[in-house]
């Protein structure tokens, strides 16, 4: 089962799904990472406060593919913002995951109220360009914190991750980010309610399709990178079989109904601290 590419504006590029580990720990992180492999999974996410990184290490380590072949999103929080901070952080993440590079790094949340993510950008920068990581990008930043870092920095990011699904939809960020030539990804892209309403039963039972292959076609059909999480192995392969059919414009507008609108989901103008 293979995984199409998106291309990211360094040169690189990212496999349009990815394989969630939070809030996954220990020997299940493990289990699950090295299961999602075996069964195709190519992009793997995780962050420093996920608190798994060296599990997902070991479960990168078992199915004994080549490195060359993954692409591992590792995010620095808060505790790594400014001054050069970001160094000892991605150092520590590299130690715990057990590789020499990662493909994306991110800064986990922008937290505007220190003004510290332009200096941690431009860290950022610098590993890049040390080899340290391939791709940088953010998550959780608005276009207001976009803003900022082209006006002050030299690079634009290449991607970035956000709460997103049909109904926590952000067509503002969402076109800000095609407009800049940044790819927007989805955490909890099948989170929670939106897979039990009635738009979206009706059309996985229309299709022969399970309500989370419905919302991640949907994620896929708009251009996003969704990282659903699952530790079954049916689940795990249902998500990532996606790539060979297509919701038709009927059901992309019925699934665009469910938008709650721009102040859906977590703000991460006050959350991220």
């Amino acid at each position: 089962m293979s995984t199409p590419s998106l291309p990211l504006n360094d040169g690189t590029s990212i496999p349009q799904v990815g394989l969630g580990t939070y809030p996954l720990k220990g020997d299940d992180a493990a289990r699950v990472v090295a299961m999602a492999i075996d069964i195709g999974y190519r992009h793997i996410d995780t962050a420093m406060r996920y608190d798994n990184e060296d599990a997902v290490g070991e479960g990168i380590r078992r199915p004994g593919i080549d490195r060359g072949e993954l692409f591992v999103t590792t995010k620095l929080d808060g505790e790594f913002q400014g001054d050069d901070r970001a160094v000892a952080g991605l150092a520590a993440s590299l130690k715990r995951l057990g590789l020499d590079y990662v493909d994306l790094l991110l800064i986990h949340w922008p937290i505007p109220s220190r003004g510290e993510y332009v200096s941690t950008w431009q860290t950022f920068e610098r590993m890049k360009a040390e080899g340290l990581t391939r791709s940088i990008g953010v998550s959780n930043f608005k276009p207001s914190h976009l803003d900022v870092l082209a006006a002050e920095t030299g690079t634009v990011p290449a991607v970035n991750q956000i709460e997103l699904r049909p109904d926590v939809q952000r067509r503002e960020q969402r076109a800000y980010d095609i407009a800049h030539g940044i790819v927007t990804e989805s955490w909890s892209p099948i989170k929670g309610g939106v897979m039990e309403t009635p738009v979206v039963i009706e059309l996985a039972h229309r299709l022969g399709k399970t309500p989370a292959q419905v919302v991640l076609r949907w994620h896929v059909q708009n251009g996003l990178v969704p990282i659903p999480k699952s530790s079954d192995p049916t689940r795990l392969a249902q998500n990532l079989d996606v790539f060979d059919w297509s919701l038709d414009g009927q059901a992309l507008a019925e699934l665009d109904t469910l938008d709650g609108g721009p102040n859906a989901g977590v703000d991460s103008d006050v959350f991220g601290h």
